[in-house]
């Protein structure tokens, strides 16, 4: 699972065929559900990522709870393990599900090609949070069920262990606790998860949290030093470098294990690791099969205050569209009301309902507590210029690889220095995006 702004720039810069201009047209469109589900019908197909769910019965014991109310609507799941890729070739034809989670690869203006409309944006904007994600002319083409929180996980029993009672507010605050970590119990301070690679990229996520500006990411649009004191980018990885810089981090990150890690910070093993809110019952889970006490897995905002106050990043997960083509939309529709208004599914995966005014979810709640400000990540206005100026310079912030040249030099793997890096990165974007501009 990953989202944000890496969904955003993907979805500029893939462009698929439509195989029917017929999106859009009010016969398209999934507005309603109907009044009376006694009288919904049809068997729909619901695509999905979470083949563990599909493994584990969750989904199917949804779907017996939807029969309930709605028995005439028979419920199918595909699960895909390449969810991404699969699903593209798909919408190549008309036969990619009724129920689909939009792929990132689909350029918001291919939507009304693809997907049935929603509803008006007016309307639906009052009941849901992120509709600006999916919406064209007015028209929401999707729904995300949830969002997550930008952050660090990390083992809560260590960190007391460590003597450390409060969150830290500055990055060298977080440096400090990570030390006291690995010298009063001899944990690893921080995973990075390098040999994995993609979560290293979850550091792009918090691009908002360290000046609290919802926009932080869109403003990379304009912004020539990205990595210049006093920018997001900057303080992100100013962080992830010292961390590593400073041997508070796995002796050798060519030898992380993703699986494993989960089971290394549930025991104790490792401090923290960063990761979206998503990976919170994950890491709870593999802390109940280790005999541990799953309440000792928290959750910690962005390291660095603003105007006193620490910041996160409320990001939406997928959104839920109806194939334009399906034959049965107004069932599909009533499958996507129920599952995000009435399932609970949201709250069984501690995420941030996308119903507003929905309760926070538990792991959540010392963040209501400590007064976190929490900004609703906020969909790009300048994601394809952004797109094409990180593939002029060669960077890759939608790729792990200048984040893992990152850790080499700091481990001494690499020649340079932070300094020097980040002067490198500052003067490929500054050049790359005069290229862009003209």
């Amino acid at each position: 699972m990953r989202r944000g702004w890496v969904a955003a720039a993907a979805a500029a810069m893939v462009v698929l065929t439509a195989c029917s201009s017929e999106g859009g047209g009010s016969s398209s469109s999934a507005a309603t559900a109907g009044s009376d589900p006694a009288k919904v019908s049809g068997a729909i197909t619901v695509l999905t990522n979470r083949t563990d769910q599909i493994k584990d019965g969750s989904l199917d014991k949804y779907a017996a709870e939807f029969a309930e109310l709605y028995p005439n609507v028979k419920v199918k799941f595909e699960g895909l393990t390449d969810y991404e890729g699969e699903t593209k070739i798909r919408m190549n034809t008309e036969n990619y599900g009724d129920v689909l989670l939009i792929p990132d690869n689909v350029s918001i203006n291919q939507y009304a090609n693809f997907f049935a409309p929603l509803g008006d944006a007016s309307e639906l904007s009052q009941k849901y949070n992120w509709t600006e994600y999916t919406t064209v002319k007015g028209k929401v083409y999707g729904l995300p069920n949830y969002g997550t929180a930008t952050g660090f996980v990390y083992n809560k029993a260590l960190w007391q262990k460590a003597g450390i009672a409060d969150w830290p507010k500055t990055s060298a605050e977080f440096i400090a606790d990570l030390k006291a970590i690995k010298e009063k119990t001899g944990a690893t301070p921080y995973y990075t998860n390098y040999k994995d690679a993609w979560p290293i990229q979850k550091w792009t996520d918090s691009i908002g949290a360290p000046n609290c500006n919802r926009a932080g990411k869109d403003a990379l649009a304009t912004t020539a030093q990205p990595w210049a004191a006093g920018q997001d980018l900057n303080a992100i990885d100013g962080l992830l470098y010292d961390i590593v810089h400073e041997k508070l981090s796995e002796d050798d990150p060519t030898t992380t294990n993703w699986e494993n890690s989960k089971n290394l910070l549930a025991t104790g093993k490792v401090g923290s690791m960063v990761l979206g809110s998503w990976a919170i019952p994950q890491m709870q889970e593999a802390a109940k099969k280790a005999g541990q006490n799953p309440d000792d897995i928290g959750f910690l905002p962005f390291p660095q205050a603003t105007g006193g106050k620490l910041c996160t990043i409320l990001q939406p997960d997928y959104k839920y569209a109806v194939n334009v083509h399906s034959k049965n939309k107004e069932a599909a529709r009533a499958w996507i009301d129920w599952y995000i208004n009435k399932s609970g599914s949201a709250a069984a995966e501690q995420a941030v309902s996308s119903v507003k005014g929905s309760a926070m979810p538990t792991v959540l709640k010392p963040f209501e507590d400590k007064g976190v400000t929490l900004l609703l990540g906020q969909n790009q206005d300048n994601a394809a210029v952004i797109s094409k100026i990180d593939k002029a310079s060669e960077i890759g912030l939608t790729t792990p690889d200048y984040r893992q040249k990152l850790i080499d030099i700091a481990r001494g793997a690499a020649q340079g220095d932070k300094n020097s890096y980040f002067a490198d990165l500052n003067k490929k974007w500054s050049e790359a995006q005069k290229t862009v501009a003209g």
